[in-house]
């Protein structure tokens, strides 16, 4: 009776595992980093593919907005962390770390690298994507 029910187990973790790196930002909702400046989890049941990437959302109003404009909510700079990008590094961001700068949604690897980030934002964000421009011409 254990036998089959650990087999079940064994057989289901590589699907689950699979199915959760085609998550983008980890499960996020995208838009509720500019609505309500939190990383709120998305639902389950609330999905919509682009570019490959299953993307949650914690409203329907807000996959609505997604669907219609994806690139305004997609964060800047492919998602890696702004801070090792100023410095010529690519590390990816944690979705969970973030600032919101003008429109945009920018990415960090930790809560350090976000109040390096703040502490003076023009600067990094301009070396950031500087160095961003050179390695995606």
């Amino acid at each position: 009776m254990i036998r089959p029910l650990l087999a079940s187990l064994v057989l289901a973790l590589p699907f689950s595992q699979a199915m959760a790196q085609d998550w983008a930002l980890d499960g996020m909702d995208p838009v509720s980093y500019g609505a309500e400046n939190a990383a709120v989890p998305g639902r389950s049941d609330l999905v919509t593919l682009w570019r490959g990437k299953s993307w949650h959302f914690a409203t329907e109003q807000n996959r609505n907005l997604f669907e219609a404009n994806p690139m305004a909510y997609a964060p800047g700079l492919g998602g890696l962390c702004v801070v090792a990008l100023s410095e010529g590094r690519f590390e990816p961001g944690n979705p969970r770390y973030f600032v919101v700068i003008g429109q945009r949604t920018y990415f960090l690897r930790s809560e350090s690298a976000r109040q390096r980030l703040l502490a003076d934002p023009k600067h990094v964000l301009m070396r950031a994507k500087a160095y961003w421009a050179r390695m995606n011409p």
